[in-house]
């Protein structure tokens, strides 16, 4: 078939699971387990149109997205390849490779959220940054005892993106925010509580429940093959222990530090927090104390935003927040520092919270486009 890949070192591997009711499945396999599945634009322009096609077949009754390797699921974008792209453009223009990785990918997280068919999505090991965003729209997210989530933007100068603005702004009182701005690790277990993730399974038994999607019998019906997914999947649990949830252990003490006060009052309290005997909270406390000042002022302000838009437009604001970052000294630094020349000594500027001003927030939040936004399109 067309869609049927051969070539073993593809980025993407596609494949359709044939079913006993003569429907079929598509699968798309992340495939670069060195780089951890970190997402690059070669990989979205494989993903998008596929899931595209797939949704438009009606012999597809659904799609399975998964991941090469043992260790993650997808570790975030390829944030190398912008700084390659920002370091290659004139200062103060555009990039013009980061401004259409942005787009497509946001089209592709855009499209997840707004599948027309069950997709189940198996996000093992590291699911960080990009891979939320590939995540976080699927009907079924499947989660393992070794999943790590996390949205780590602010040690490289960036934001929670993907929709990160819409999803984190929607979570249980200060947590969206505090992830934020801490980029605290997320368990199996965290991921449940807060709804980012509707199941836990065991990571050895995905063979198998690929093995009865093929054994199940399809209807073509987007509300009868939800459910049996659904239910599919809920036969595979078992006993397995978890460790407990650190969000839902702390989860009055987050909402006492974020409060509903200003950044300034918030940091302080953040702070704090780097001395405290609970090793994820003083984890917390340190990174934050370690990020991008601008970034922290600027996932508030987008978090506040977002919160009354629409996920079509929370992706436009993001297209405009995340070029905003390009043009700007602190993305292209913290990847330098942690990913690049990893001396893991970012030169923040400005280098403190109260020398981000008002106009510098806005000025990454602008329209950095002529005429419509590039996702202008998206309902």
């Amino acid at each position: 078939m067309a869609e049927e890949a051969v070539i073993a070192n593809a980025p993407v591997l596609f494949e359709t699971i044939e079913t006993s009711s003569g429907h079929r499945f598509g699968r798309a396999t992340l495939n670069v387990p060195a780089s951890l599945n970190a997402l690059s634009l070669a990989m979205v322009d494989l993903l998008d149109p596929q899931l595209a096609a797939w949704a438009d077949d009606a012999t597809i009754a659904g799609v399975v997205l998964d991941a090469a390797g043992p260790k993650a699921f997808c570790a975030g974008g390829d944030v190398v390849g912008l700084y390659r792209a920002i370091r290659s453009t004139t200062a103060g223009e555009i990039p013009p490779d980061a401004a259409n990785f942005f787009e497509r990918e946001y089209r592709l997280d855009y499209r997840i959220h707004r599948y027309p068919k069950p997709l189940l999505c198996w996000g093992h090991g590291i699911v960080m940054g990009g891979g939320i965003g590939l995540h976080a729209g699927a009907s079924h997210r499947v989660v393992t005892p070794q999943t790590r989530m996390a949205m780590p933007e602010i040690g490289i100068g960036l934001y929670p993106d993907v929709g990160g603005s819409w999803l984190l702004s929607r979570l249980p009182r200060g947590v969206g925010l505090f992830l934020a701005l801490t980029g605290a690790s997320l368990n199996a277990s965290d991921a449940r509580f807060l709804g980012m993730a509707d199941i836990v399974l065991p990571h050895d038994r995905h063979d198998a429940v690929l093995e009865s999607i093929a054994a199940a019998r399809w209807t073509g019906v987007r509300g009868a093959d939800h459910a049996q997914l659904s239910h599919l999947l809920q036969a595979f649990v078992d006993d397995v222990p978890l460790p407990p949830s650190a969000v839902r252990t702390h989860y009055d003490r987050i909402d006492a530090v974020i409060g509903n006060d200003e950044l300034v009052d918030i940091a302080s309290r953040l702070s704090e927090l780097a001395a405290d005997p609970d090793p994820w909270l003083a984890q917390a406390g340190t990174t934050f104390i370690k990020g991008s000042p601008t970034s922290a002022a600027l996932s508030v302000a987008l978090q506040r935003r977002a919160r009354h838009l629409s996920l079509a437009d929370a992706f436009r604001l993001e297209w405009q927040a995340s070029v905003g970052c390009c043009l700007h000294h602190d993305f292209a630094e913290g990847v330098r520092a942690l990913l690049v020349d990893k001396d893991k000594s970012p030169r923040w500027s400005p280098s403190t919270l109260s020398d981000v001003t008002p106009d510098l927030i806005a000025s990454h939040l602008r329209p950095h486009h002529r005429g419509a936004n590039p996702l202008a399109d998206l309902l």
